[in-house]
């Protein structure tokens, strides 16, 4: 959660001066390109592409063919500088520290022309000491290199022996060796996203100066004790003093909702200090827990910590506390051999339902707050109370994980290793572990955060031999996953968050994982632990096909997004399925054939003489198909929850692949025309390609708005099939869609994003059925 920082104050006699100043260098900066010959403003936070479009030097860099027409920019070395005036008496302060929250990715800092230190990690946070070097007037720059350029230089300094992959796909049209340098996986392209290897600033930057000490983390975890039956609180501060000689004071816990207040005596001595906390919560006080949506309250209180130090120094933090207990069991079912894999949140075993987070776009610059809360309130809108944070992407804001938090999210957080081995250098290692020991004290206060992941398919990568390994090979890279997630990551876990579990990798076994030292013959074992299924071949529609596992992970089918979705970033040649453009948006290796391969086995395929109308009918019907693979299989995971069927089953999770989208772009997403899927069933007596007697259905409808919601009465003048309200590029979400229409009228509500009219609606309104392609 957001911990606000007071300005901290010491009490020199009458007099009161400021025993901590923060200035920040958001705003305005200088970039130029390698060679200097481009130079341009931008923006803090932000990246060279975001300025580029803002300067009008490019265009939307997902028109049409841009991930490929603008990848000069992310091979370029770009630099960013600033001037600046610090607006206090920089001689009156002990110690001075540049802070930089997020730097994406590898740059070399200058600060008054002295070369302070380097960043290779976009994940983690920096700071250096520049006492000896800040004057009242400064200058400062990032000179930053190509993510893609260092990643080769990387791979190659690796002779030992090759880390595989190599490269990505040809039909993902990415980036090579991004599995050397520690930066968002995904920006180097996916199959379902682009290639936009970002530089720039993409977090705070400010300058810090104080005197005698500074609180620099504070982190605490709730834990209950069983044996006693009460609540305890760990706190977590680590503090940089500067003086001289020891600080004492003491410490102030306060939780008022919770009558509960303590004092603690605490001396620091010179350099770098660890205070921790113990909290008991009184068992006679009655504790309310945070529950996930659906089970309960998200209860929180309101903590503050003051340190009363010597010298009348004073530094006060605010936090919202929730207590919350989770464990993840694997034990023995009756009937079945293997484990067990589910969660108990208070005690309480819960099905995990919800889907796969990615991030939510490719410039972050571009995620703000209330995007973010539209996302994950419609999570909750849509009856979801998990979201996997897929290893491939980002570890989230802080705004995500406090949302998270307020809505009752269950977090599967990952951490950020996907679908690739990875190198074991010194080097390598000693940049993932301040990542990762970082990224747990920002996190580890969240209840929403159930359990930390390692990696995302690392394990059955490697065990299925993905990347062609020789048997003989085989040993050495098993010698490098478990020192990368288990002697590393998974030691940092443990030393540093008591709170949730840990497994290496998604999917595992689990337990039977750990048994066999780390790494499963068969890391997709129906029988332990959590699997990812696809399987575009079989009928989606014939829940047999569906592995009857302990926790489904991930799964799920591609579609198209709507043709108002992809008129913006496409022109009138593009609009055939067949097209250069829709060729190239693809980046799953035969997904245009599989969907209509999937679409055919249920729905006549659109046979227009109109190649417009025949376009537009098809997206419909590959949106259809995945509504309805992803509802047969999601249901087929909530009915197995309490049955063993030929020894498998008590299946206690469904994490579909995936909630949101990045770009205009056939994916797995379900959230990208901002549309959930309707949870009503159907029974059909044959296909609906095998139907007859269907008339066309006329369907119309009357928009009147209430408040900032807009009321959508519908008329139809026959039974129609899947029907798709579509409302252009207005964002926002239906109340359902993608809905059987067997009455001749029905009202569908409309919940915009953005301020919009009634008038605009109707313009942009348009109804599809299956009526209207047969």
């Amino acid at each position: 959660m957001r911990l606000h920082l007071l300005l901290l104050l010491a009490l020199c006699g009458a007099g009161t001066t400021a025993a901590e100043l923060s200035y920040s260098l958001r705003g305005n900066w200088s970039i130029c390109n390698g060679n200097g010959s481009l130079e341009l403003p931008g923006a803090v936070p932000g990246c060279v592409h975001s300025a580029l479009f803002q300067q009008g030097l490019i265009q939307d860099s997902y028109y049409r063919f841009n991930d490929l027409n603008y990848r000069w920019v992310s091979l370029d070395n770009w630099t960013y500088s600033k001037e600046f005036k610090i607006p206090f008496e920089i001689s009156k302060w002990q110690k001075v520290n540049l802070i930089l929250e997020g730097v994406d990715t590898v740059s070399k800092i200058l600060f008054n022309e002295v070369t302070i230190g380097e960043t290779d990690n976009m994940f983690n946070r920096y700071s250096f000491d520049i006492t000896n070097v800040v004057r009242d007037v400064n200058s400062i720059e990032l000179r930053f290199q190509s993510a893609v350029l260092y990643a080769a230089q990387q791979s190659k300094a690796h002779t030992r022996y090759q880390v595989p992959p190599d490269c990505p796909p040809l039909v993902q049209k990415g980036e090579c060796h991004v599995n050397f340098v520690r930066k968002e996986q995904c920006s180097f392209s996916w199959d379902w996203g682009p290639s936009f290897p970002t530089q720039g600033i993409w977090k705070d930057v400010r300058i810090e100066a104080y005197n005698i000490c500074h609180l620099n983390y504070f982190t605490f975890s709730p834990i209950y004790d069983k044996s006693a039956q009460e609540w305890n609180l760990e706190i977590e501060s680590t503090f940089d003093v500067v003086s001289s000689k020891p600080v004492g004071g003491q410490v102030i816990v306060a939780i008022p909702k919770l009558q509960t207040q303590q004092t603690y005596s605490i001396e620091l001595q010179p350099g770098k200090r660890i205070v921790e906390l113990f909290v008991n919560i009184s068992k006679n006080i009655t504790v309310e827990t945070w529950w996930p949506h659906g089970h309960g309250n998200q209860t929180g209180y309101n903590m503050t910590v003051l340190f009363e130090l010597d010298g009348g120094l004073n530094i006060e933090k605010s936090a919202k506390v929730y207590f919350r207990t989770v464990e993840l069991i694997e034990e023995p079912i009756k009937g079945s051999p293997g484990l067990s894999f589910y969660f108990k949140i208070n005690g309480f075993p819960i099905f995990l339902k919800g889907s796969n987070w990615i991030p939510a776009d490719s410039f972050q610059d571009r995620v703000t707050s209330e995007l973010l809360r539209l996302l994950l309130q419609s999570v909750v809108d849509a009856n979801m109370n998990t979201l996997r944070v897929w290893g491939g992407g980002i570890y989230e804001q802080d705004e995500f994980y406090e949302l998270c938090d307020e809505l009752g999210i269950m977090v599967w957080q990952d951490f950020m290793f996907a679908c690739a081995l990875y190198p074991t250098d010194q080097g390598f290692l000693d940049s993932v572990t301040a990542e990762v020991a970082y990224q747990i004290k920002r996190l580890k206060s969240h209840p929403s955060i159930i359990i930390w992941s390692g990696n995302n398919e690392n394990e059955e990568a490697l065990m299925m031999n993905w990347y062609h390994i020789s048997f003989t090979d085989r040993p050495i890279y098993i010698k490098d996953y478990v020192t990368l997630y288990v002697k590393n990551i998974r030691e940092l876990v443990l030393a540093g968050d008591k709170s949730r579990p840990f497994i290496t990798s998604s999917p595992t076994n689990g337990a039977e994982t750990v048994a066999e030292a780390w790494v499963s013959q068969n890391p997709n074992s129906n029988y332990f632990g959590d699997v990812h299924f696809y399987d575009y071949i079989s009928d989606c529609w014939n829940w047999k096909v569906f592995p009857k596992a302990r926790f489904a992970s991930e799964y799920g089918y591609q579609s198209w997004p709507s043709f108002s979705t992809l008129e913006k970033v496409s022109s009138t040649e593009d609009w055939s399925f067949n097209s250069k453009f829709s060729l190239h948006r693809q980046h799953h290796e035969g997904g245009n054939k599989q969907m209509l391969y999937q679409a055919g086995l249920h729905f006549k395929l659109p046979q227009s003489t109109d190649p417009l109308r025949t376009f537009k009918d098809t997206i419909y019907l590959t949106q259809v198909m995945q509504a309805q693979c992803v509802k047969t299989e999601t249901e087929f995971y909530r009915r197995s929850r309490s049955e063993i069927v030929d020894q498998q089953g008590h299946t206690m999770g469904a994490l579909y692949w995936q909630l949101n989208d990045i770009w205009q772009a056939p994916s797995w997403a379900s959230l990208a025309d901002h549309e959930l899927l309707s949870p009503t069933n159907y029974h059909f007596l044959s296909s609906p390609k095998e139907a007859v007697g269907l008339c066309k259905a006329q369907i119309t409808a009357i928009i009147s708005q209430q408040g900032d919601i807009f009321v959508f009465d519908l008329e139809t003048s026959a039974v129609a099939p899947f029907v798709w309200l579509d409302v252009g590029s207005i964002p926002g979400r239906f109340s359902d869609n993608g809905f059987l229409m067997t009455e001749k009228t029905r009202t569908i509500l409309f919940y915009p994003w953005e301020p919009t009219s009634k008038n605009e609606l109707e313009q942009s309104f348009h109804v599809t059925s299956l009526t209207d392609i047969y």
